[in-house]
C-alpha cells in the first residue's frame, strides 16, 4: 500500500519559486532522487535546458506563483490551454512574471524496478492567459483551506470506520500509524509560515489516507458501500488538492 507523503514536484517548485536563495539548493530540492530535470518551451531558451535556467528566468523580478493539482472532472483552476497536459500529469505550476504568464507541467517517465525506481522529468512550459482570478476562485484562501481540511479529516475517518472497520484496524494499522506519526521536518522546502505549513501537512496526510483507502474494496460488502466510500474519499482528495494549491499561492514583489 502506497502511503507516501512526499510533496508533489509542482508544490516544491512553486514554494521554491517564492523562497529562492541559492538556485542550486532549489534545484536539488525539487529534483530529489530523480535524474536531472530538463525544461522544454521556456521562452528564449532551447528545449532541453536545465531547471536552474527556469529558476533564474522566473525569479529575477516580481512574480506570482501557484501549484495546481487537477484531476479528471476537476480542473482545479488550471487554464484551459494547459488543462489536458496538467490533468494527465496530475499537477502543474502557474507563474506570472513581468514577461507574461505560463504553466509548467512535469512529464514523468519512470524506469528501473520497484526495488530501484528512477524517474526522468521534463517540465513542459506553456503560455497561458492571466490566471489569478480563475485560480483563487477555484482553490480559495489558505484560511478557508485549513477549515475545510479539518472537516474532511472527520469525513475520511467516518467513511473508513463505517465501511471498512476490519481492514483499517488490522491490515492497514501500520500504514495508518506511519501517516499519523510522519514528520514534515524533512520536507525539502524553504521556510513556511505556520498556517501554510499546517495546511500542507494536513493535506498531505489526507491524500495519503485517500491513497490507502482506494487500494481495493477492502471490507465493503456491496456496490453501495463501495460507491459511498469512493464518493467520500474523492471529495476528501479534492479538498486536500485544493488546500495544497492554496498553501502554495504567493506573490513576490
Amino acid at each position: 500500500m502506497d502511503t507516501d507523503q512526499d510533496l508533489p514536484r509542482s508544490v516544491l517548485l512553486a514554494l521554491w519559486l517564492q523562497g529562492i536563495g541559492d538556485t542550486s539548493d532549489a534545484v536539488k530540492s525539487v529534483v530529489g532522487d530523480d535524474e536531472p530535470h530538463t525544461v522544454e518551451g521556456l521562452p528564449g531558451f532551447a528545449d532541453g535546458t536545465d531547471l536552474d535556467t527556469l529558476f533564474t528566468a522566473w525569479t529575477t523580478g516580481p512574480r506570482e506563483v501557484c501549484a495546481l493539482l487537477p484531476a479528471p472532472g476537476d480542473p482545479a483552476g488550471v487554464p484551459a490551454v494547459a488543462n489536458l497536459e496538467a490533468t494527465e500529469a496530475g499537477e502543474c505550476v502557474v507563474v506570472t512574471t513581468p514577461d507574461g504568464s505560463w504553466a509548467a507541467v512535469p512529464k514523468v517517465q519512470a524506469f528501473g524496478s520497484h526495488i530501484e525506481p528512477g524517474h526522468m522529468v521534463t517540465w513542459q512550459v506553456l503560455e497561458v492567459p492571466a490566471w489569478t482570478t480563475l485560480v483563487l476562485g477555484a482553490v480559495g484562501s489558505v484560511a478557508d483551506a485549513e477549515r475545510e481540511l479539518r472537516t474532511s479529516l472527520m469525513t475520511a475517518t467516518d467513511a473508513l470506520d463505517q465501511l471498512d472497520v476490519a481492514r483499517w484496524r488490522d491490515d492497514a494499522a501500520d500504514a495508518i500509524e506511519r501517516i499519523r506519526s510522519a514528520s514534515t521536518s524533512s520536507w525539502p522546502v524553504p521556510h513556511l509560515d505556520g498556517r501554510r505549513a499546517r495546511v500542507l501537512d494536513l493535506a498531505s496526510r489526507l491524500r495519503a489516507i485517500v491513497a490507502l483507502g482506494t487500494v481495493d474494496d477492502g471490507g465493503a460488502v456491496n456496490v453501495f458501500q463501495v460507491d459511498q466510500r469512493s464518493t467520500a474519499l474523492r471529495e476528501v482528495d479534492r479538498t486536500a488538492r485544493h488546500a495544497m494549491s492554496a498553501a502554495t499561492y504567493g506573490e513576490v514583489r
